[in-house]
């Protein structure tokens, strides 16, 4: 992975895989569905119901979410009209939910060409952690136990600029369909073996990548705060040596992007501090050691940033980004101080003769 540059970009897993697209391709099911108190439908059934609605709506194709935007019916959930919401069947008067509380919905999502790319049937998540999209986040807490309701979300409050390969394209559109299933109290962590531990570090560090990609860095920290706190939850058992050494590098690389982030947010002190915490884990990793030397450099602190990069140097020789960074720095310590301005002489300045040159004009002047 080639070095990061001075503002830093966090640490990802690079993934891979073409574009599917059409009715019913991309399906991505991560959950088994558990006996729930609501009665659900088949999943041949629900998603032929799904696209019935759908046509309802909008005829798939370019566009055909537009008009909905400006739609009678529909309730507007931001200023900006761009994450809207239609009830498709009442709750079942129940409370909304709170801050802090876990919630379980049922989730399918299409692109405006009917590609369906979301298809959850049983998402659990607290609202406010940062671990699905800003139509959930928002959408959700808005609903009761047993409702159904569309969420019509512009791309800020889906997948972003970027979209997400290979299923979503660019700036695209989303139509959810989600019906909350249930509501509980936040728990405390519970003690979780490694394997989960690590496996639930893992999609808070992702889903704070994704943040950081869009450029929504607060966001991004609050994701890679919590993957640190999964990772150093209460255990269900003693780690073994290999996942130890895991648990370490996941820990390092979540502070690794905290430090970039605090970057971007020009916080030096913060980002200093999760330099250090990384390096206290792993004192040769470079990434920590290159963010650590910038940051005392912009301090000014030339000598323990001289140092900082050394060793980053030491460990990868052929980085041009420290070698770059070095050379900044020995430039800007070897330049020659700025010479003291000279004292005008004391009493007044003659006039001049009328032999001297007139003071030159300013360029451009007539």
């Amino acid at each position: 992975m080639p070095g990061p540059s001075p503002g830093g970009s966090p640490e990802r897993e690079a993934g891979t895989g073409g574009r599917q697209r059409g009715p019913g391709r991309g399906r991505r099911v991560r959950f088994r569905l558990p006996p729930t108190a609501i009665a659900l439908p088949s999943v041949r059934e629900e998603e032929h119901l799904f696209y019935r609605r759908l046509e309802a709506l909008a005829a798939p194709g370019p566009g055909s979410f537009g008009p909905l935007f400006a739609a009678e019916g529909w309730s507007d959930l931001t200023e900006d009209r761009l994450l809207r919401k239609l009830v498709v069947r009442d709750g079942q008067d129940g409370l909304r939910p709170r801050p802090g509380q876990e919630v379980s919905v049922k989730v399918l999502g299409a692109l405006e060409d009917g590609g369906l790319v979301e298809r959850d049937p049983r998402l659990t998540f607290v609202p406010g952690y940062g671990d699905v999209v800003q139509a959930l986040e928002l959408g959700v807490p808005t609903m009761q136990p047993g409702e159904v309701a569309f969420f019509l979300a512009a791309f800020p409050y889906g997948y972003g600029s970027p979209g997400r390969e290979p299923d979503v394209p660019p700036e695209a559109p989303l139509l959810f369909e989600v019906t909350l299933l249930e509501v509980r109290e936040g728990l405390d962590p519970q003690p979780l073996p490694a394997a989960a531990r690590l496996l639930l570090g893992a999609q808070r560090r992702e889903r704070g990548n994704f943040h950081f990609a869009r450029g929504d860095f607060p966001a991004a920290l609050r994701s890679y705060r919590l993957a640190l706190r999964a990772l150093d939850g209460p255990a269900a058992a003693p780690p073994g040596p290999q996942e130890e050494e895991e648990l370490r590098e996941q820990r390092v690389k979540c502070f690794n992007n905290c430090a970039a982030v605090e970057m971007k947010l020009q916080r030096v002190e913060e980002a200093l501090a999760a330099c250090e915490a990384a390096l206290s884990i792993s004192p040769d990793n470079g990434r920590a050691l290159l963010r650590r030397g910038q940051l005392l450099a912009q301090q000014g602190r030339d000598a323990e940033a001289a140092l900082v990069l050394r060793r980053a140097l030491e460990l990868d020789p052929a980085s041009e980004v420290v070698h770059a960074e070095l050379s900044r720095l020995v430039k800007r310590r070897s330049a020659p101080a700025p010479a003291a301005p000279q004292e005008p002489p004391h009493g007044p300045m003659p006039p001049p003769s009328s032999g001297d040159p007139a003071p030159p004009a300013a360029e451009g002047a007539a």
